[in-house]
């Protein structure tokens, strides 16, 4: 392991030598790939540097126990222990620092969400998920793009398809992928009774075309005229467009845009990013046969949390995690949820990299 942080750094020292190249300034694209890398090993330079501190002050600590004076060794004595202590939790975040990143974690995501079961009660919940996610997106300044929305009568929506654009996104919002369960009593119900209902939420990464192999035979393309809920005419040209992946069957609709261009272009970018997440769970189930699933597999048919109104409570059930201020989960406050779930994966696959 001390080695490869060895060799890290030194690869950090050559890249901060490469930034100052009057040539590299000048080449904007090559500086830019360079900031990026430089950036990237940051974190664990960083680290490395202060665990080498600690060690060569424990080296001169252990040192000062040979020395006459008691009270320079029982103050070395001391030290020692605090110094022993910093250096194990440091050598632990960096076997955490080693393990090998995703690559798609510094992509912007497609988020999806749909109505399952419960009728109108369901669809206000979908409605409510995309409201907390925006949250959460607008107090990490990221933005929020709606690329598809088919809202209820019951003032909800159906489905919301939409693109978010941040830094590292992905990396945030990997593990929300599943069912969300909710427990609550309608508006409409007059004996006060509890009712369940669920929606989906799938997070992709956003795809380039270049991210996935599609070739233009493999694209069937169709316009149609956009209707609004109940079918009344919105536009009166062929604006909509529906996009076929024939391999596949992927079938993406775009009707919100008055031009078919652009609704074209929202649906092929929801098409890649579900062909690029299509084949990332592909490579994690050939993954899973080996070893132990890990957490945030993306499994869209798993219950992975429950929202209960009555009792004020949001429970995880992948981590056991529950908290009792559905209020402010409601608002965007998920930051907790995600931490612990990142935490678990990191586990999970250190635990995975010991039975290699």
């Amino acid at each position: 392991m001390f080695a490869k942080l060895e060799n890290l750094e030194h690869h950090y020292e050559d890249l901060e030598r490469q930034l100052s190249f009057p040539d590299v300034l000048a080449d904007q694209e090559r500086y830019r790939k360079l900031t990026k890398a430089h950036a990237d090993l940051k974190e664990v330079v960083d680290a490395f540097r202060k665990y080498k501190a600690v060690k060569n002050h424990l080296a001169e600590s252990r040192g000062l126990l040979e020395d006459a004076d008691t009270d320079i060794r029982s103050m070395a004595q001391e030290e020692i222990k605090v110094l022993e202590q910093e250096a194990g939790i440091l050598e632990q975040q960096l076997t955490v620092l080693l393990l090998p990143r995703d690559p798609l974690d510094d992509k912007n995501i497609i988020l999806e969400i749909r109505a399952g079961t419960g009728g109108d009660e369901a669809s206000l919940f979908a409605g409510d998920l995309f409201r907390m996610y925006s949250r959460y997106a607008d107090n990490r300044a990221w933005k929020v793009e709606i690329l598809s929305l088919s809202e209820s009568d019951a003032g909800g929506c159906k489905e919301v398809i939409a693109l978010i654009s941040g830094h590292k996104a992905y990396s945030y919002l990997k593990y929300e992928a599943g069912t969300h369960r909710v427990q609550r009593v309608p508006a409409t119900e007059s004996q006060g009774r509890i009712h369940t209902s669920a929606a989906t939420v799938a997070i992709m990464p956003e795809a380039e075309e270049a991210d996935v192999d599609i070739r233009p035979e493999d694209l069937r393309f169709d316009v149609y005229r956009s209707s609004g809920p109940g079918g009344q005419s919105v536009n009166t040209t062929d604006s909509a467009v529906r996009v076929t992946h024939l391999p596949s069957g992927i079938v993406v609709s775009c009707q919100d845009e008055k031009s078919q261009h652009k609704n074209k272009a929202k649906a092929l970018k929801v098409l890649y990013s579900r062909l690029l997440q299509a084949e990332q769970e592909r490579l994690q189930a050939a993954q899973a046969e080996n070893r132990r699933s890990q957490v945030g597999s993306g499994d869209r048919s798993e219950r992975i949390r429950t929202y209960n109104y009555p009792q004020g409570r949001v429970t995880d059930h992948r981590i056991n995690l529950t908290a009792y201020r559905l209020d402010t989960v409601m608002e965007g406050d998920i930051q907790e949820f995600i931490d612990a779930l990142a935490a678990a994966a990191r586990t999970e696959a250190l635990k995975a990299q010991a039975e290699v």
